[in-house]
């Protein structure tokens, strides 16, 4: 559920993968606590194969989460 985008943390000069909400989907209240619960999940995992949450937030009223950004091709295998 989102939009992955591979960024520039400018602050710490490294890559990560910006997880955006839509638009359409912040607009339905179920959705957007999904979203939320996601990331409340996400951050409470530590394994050496699941990409760590950095920081949740808001811009310009667009939710998004900021995650360590994992270089490679897509899992199709899985």
């Amino acid at each position: 559920m989102g939009e992955v985008y591979k960024a520039r943390d400018t602050r710490l000069e490294r890559t990560v993968a910006i997880k955006v909400l839509p638009g359409h989907v912040a607009a339905d209240p179920d959705l957007k606590q999904r979203f939320e619960r996601e990331a409340k999940t996400i951050s409470s995992l530590n394994h050496p194969h699941i990409c760590t949450l950095d920081d949740i937030g808001n811009q310009d009223g667009t939710d998004f989460l900021v995650m360590k950004y994992l270089d490679g091709d897509a899992s199709y295998g899985f």
